[in-house]
């Protein structure tokens, strides 16, 4: 945030903490056009809302709620000029920040950087329209994100590692008790504490090359109805890193994919979804 010089763009679905204000605060007092999409509906969040949006627009950030009134809006990302921008899983609140287990990506691929600014201004300006072409880095939920990591996990070779503490949707459920099946190592960490840390991060790694990271959650309300965003991962290095925290984890914890045992939650467990 404090390296935008002519603009900054925050997609937002909760936000409290005062150092992500301030810095609001410090790029508008520098000449920074600031914008910001927010959602309409966060769960115990309606009235924090209305006085986030009216904070934000005080400080002379120029502030949208997300109009479409067929989609949720869940996407989580920061865009700094046309240099850089970062795809997450957190929310921008001090839970976030200091109790939860999540994922930050860093990049500076123009074709990701591109993306997320053609994304946001098509949900700033025209939510009610389809998405244009971007970059295959990105994986836009609802639009292609159920197709796109079926398409992911269903090309797995060897192991399918997951961090999703809401991995309950069907399909991706029978995909992952097939793939397990026919010999690959099926991993899923849900929902139990992570180093002391509540679990609120989503990772997917794919046989030791593909890591993808976002806020997409493996649930049919976050694949079929919600704005979402993540990012493809290829870089070796990275992968490994990613690859090297898991097997830490699953060191203490006992990971192996149990299909009798990984059920989807009710339809009214799925709706506290709102609390992501």
């Amino acid at each position: 945030m404090r390296s935008a010089e002519r603009e900054l763009i925050l997609s937002m679905f909760r936000c409290d903490d005062l150092r992500i204000i301030d810095e609001v605060a410090a790029a508008v007092r520098r000449g920074v056009h600031v914008r910001v999409l927010i959602t309409q509906r966060a769960r115990g969040w309606k009235e924090k809302l209305r006085d986030l949006t009216a904070l934000l627009r005080s400080l002379g950030a120029d502030i949208r709620p997300y109009e479409n009134p067929m989609m949720k809006y869940h996407a989580k990302y920061i865009v700094a000029d046309d240099t850089q921008a970062l795809v997450t899983s957190l929310n921008f609140t001090r839970k976030c920040f200091e109790d939860t287990c999540d994922f930050i990506v860093f990049t500076g691929d123009p074709d990701v950087v591109a993306g997320l600014r053609i994304v946001f201004e098509n949900d700033y300006s025209s939510p009610d329209q389809p998405l244009p072409s971007i970059t295959d880095r990105l994986i836009l939920g609802p639009d292609h994100s159920r197709r796109r990591l079926v398409d992911i996990l269903s090309s797995a070779q060897k192991s399918i590692a997951i961090m999703d503490h809401r991995a309950t949707d069907p399909q991706v459920l029978d995909l992952l008790a097939s793939k397990q099946r026919e010999g690959v190592d099926v991993q899923l960490l849900g929902s139990r504490p992570i180093q002391g840390l509540l679990h609120h991060g989503r990772m997917l790694l794919l046989d030791g090359k593909v890591a993808v990271i976002g806020s997409i959650h493996l649930s049919p309300p976050s694949l079929d109805m919600r704005r979402e965003v993540a990012i493809v991962i290829e870089e070796p290095g990275v992968v490994a890193e990613l690859y090297d925290y898991f097997e830490n984890l699953a060191m203490n914890e006992v990971l192996t994919f149990n299909p009798a045992a990984d059920m989807p939650l009710s339809p009214e467990s799925e709706d506290d979804e709102e609390d992501e």
